[in-house]
């Protein structure tokens, strides 16, 4: 094994070297709830920078095509690089070869494909890894990787490139490097935060994927107007510059860094009958060269993984369609008579983000009170529907009403999808049935949010083949996969239905009193209530 595997595979075990220069700065130790507040940050702005390279795209589309008004894909066998079109021709107004032809929207379309569809092969990969090697080293190669290859997407306006397959291999290799975000970003946070309010946790710290899309839209838009190659540099070089401060800064485990959970006031005894205090999942007289890595197939087996994955497909599905076709959708639809620029479509579709991470926080506040992550999840797909419904229908009758029920569809799509890849992945990754083992976080996350990134090609996808009949058929795919998304947890929340009745029960007084046990081996799958005589 040479020295680069071993530098690698030294899983948590080498401590960042930015804390030789804090430590000489402050001359006394750091505290563990100040490791936790670097961890929450530098992880925050990590995964924000990887969305708002990935929103560039969607923000540019309709200054690449911006004659089109064929919104179906289509996947000729043959491709012909256009160059004769407008080789040369840089002005924004007439968009830029190959993607301002007949079949423009159709070359989008394939772009937007062939970067999810290689992403979601990449989580699988990204997360086996992820458990195996170094996260931190492995988060700053793949954080450096996406800045180069989106700085090279927007290289081709200076360069004069008009090959489609020079973009197209350019966004596959660049969703490969996306994928090691996700499932280094969700390990590491578990580390360091135990279960007792993750949620609420979470959902905060997952605003991340809101900020990066809106920042990521600001960016671009206004950066159009000097050419839409520096939409792409701009947060290319913005995601290298971070990459390198989680190669400085970023602790990966509390044993990396020699941090004792003793030192966190969360670690204090019960107080007020409260349950159990939220210690970190690491220990530090818990050997991390003891555990093995969990198995892929292993992976799936734990208990709620595959209903919560499958769930979270269809819930990408309707999410990842307004991440890339929503500036698209609002350029070309008549609001209240009149049609906006490209520029003012990108910043107006925001606001479905900023929905979309109050949708989040409040997802993980409800789920944490009410201890139920599946009915919580359900119950925002469910009303989802007619969110979507509202805003086809009635989005266009003024730009007030627009933002409104934008933001109301962001917050009902976004916040299910929030709450299943960060609180409830960093649960299930933490799973009982794995006796303690944590090096099992990244793989379950990445099989949840893989399974949900197939969904996520799948969706622009097949937006890109029925658009160009009527919108409202787009809006009908996504109430339908809102509502699938809600149906597949059913069983969960029966379960969790039935155990609040139970604890209902138990708290109640009468000749009886109820005590509820839950078989965990099928996970949250049955439910045993025991009735017993009351005392006295």
């Amino acid at each position: 094994m040479g020295p680069a595997s071993e530098l690698l595979s030294e899983r948590g075990c080498s401590k960042p070297p930015g804390f030789r220069i804090l430590k000489s700065i402050k001359r006394r130790p750091i505290s563990f709830k100040t490791y936790q507040a670097i961890v929450l940050v530098v992880t925050f702005l990590s995964y924000a920078s990887y969305h708002a390279t990935r929103k560039t795209t969607s923000i540019v589309k309709s200054v690449l095509d911006p004659q089109s008004t064929d919104f179906g894909l289509k996947f000729p066998l043959l491709r012909s690089n256009n160059t004769n079109e407008s080789t040369g021709n840089k002005n924004l107004g007439s968009g830029w070869a190959p993607f301002n032809g007949s079949d423009g929207t159709s070359l989008l379309g394939e772009l937007d494909v062939a970067f999810l569809a290689v992403y979601a092969f990449g989580m699988y990969i990204s997360g086996h890894l992820g458990d195996r090697l170094n996260l931190r080293i492995f988060l700053t190669v793949g954080m450096l990787g996406t800045g180069l290859f989106t700085s090279l997407f927007g290289v081709g306006y200076w360069g004069n490139i008009h090959s489609f397959y020079y973009y197209l291999v350019i966004q596959m290799i660049a969703g490969l490097f996306q994928s090691t975000g996700w499932p280094s970003v969700v390990a590491v946070v578990g580390n360091w935060f135990g279960k007792k309010k993750r949620g609420l946790i979470m959902g905060i710290w997952n605003t991340h994927t809101s900020i990066g899309n809106i920042s990521g839209s600001l960016i671009a838009s206004a950066m159009l107007s000097y050419g839409w190659g520096w939409s792409f540099v701009v947060p290319g070089l913005m995601i290298g510059f971070l990459g390198l401060v989680v190669f400085l800064l970023l602790p990966v485990s509390p044993e990396s860094v020699g941090a004792s959970e003793e030192e966190n006031e969360c670690s204090s005894p019960k107080k007020n009958g409260d349950e159990e205090i939220a210690q970190p999942l690491l220990r530090p007289e818990t050997f991390v060269e003891e555990e093995n890595a969990i198995g892929f197939i292993e992976a799936w087996k734990i208990p709620g993984v595959a209903p919560f994955a499958f769930c979270l497909f269809f819930a990408k599905l309707v999410a990842y369609t307004f991440l890339y076709w929503l500036p698209f959708y609002i350029c070309h639809t008549e609001i209240d008579g009149k049609y906006l620029s490209s520029e003012t479509a990108g910043t107006l579709s925001t606001l479905f983000d900023v929905g979309g991470a109050i949708g989040g926080i409040l997802a993980g506040h409800i789920s944490d009170r009410l201890d139920a992550r599946a009915i919580t999840a359900a119950s925002f797909m469910y009303l989802a529907i007619p969110a979507l419904f509202f805003y086809r229908f009635y989005g266009h009758v003024s730009l007030v009403l627009n933002i409104a029920l934008m933001f109301i569809t962001g917050m009902f799509v976004n916040g299910p999808y929030a709450l299943i890849t960060t609180a409830v992945s960093a649960d299930l990754g933490t799973h009982s049935s794995l006796s303690g083992n944590s090096r099992a976080l990244a793989t379950v996350t990445a099989i949840i949010d893989g399974t949900g990134s197939v969904g996520a090609a799948i969706g622009p996808l097949i937006t890109g083949y029925i658009s160009k009949d009527s919108w409202s058929a787009v809006f009908t795919m996504l109430m339908g996969a809102a509502f699938i998304a809600g149906l597949l947890l059913t069983r969960l929340v029966i379960t969790e239905v039935a155990m609040k009745i139970a604890e209902s029960r138990s708290r109640g007084h009468g000749a009886q009193e109820a005590t509820a046990e839950v078989v965990q081996d099928m996970g949250w799958s049955r439910l045993t209530i025991r009735l017993k005589p009351a005392q006295g």
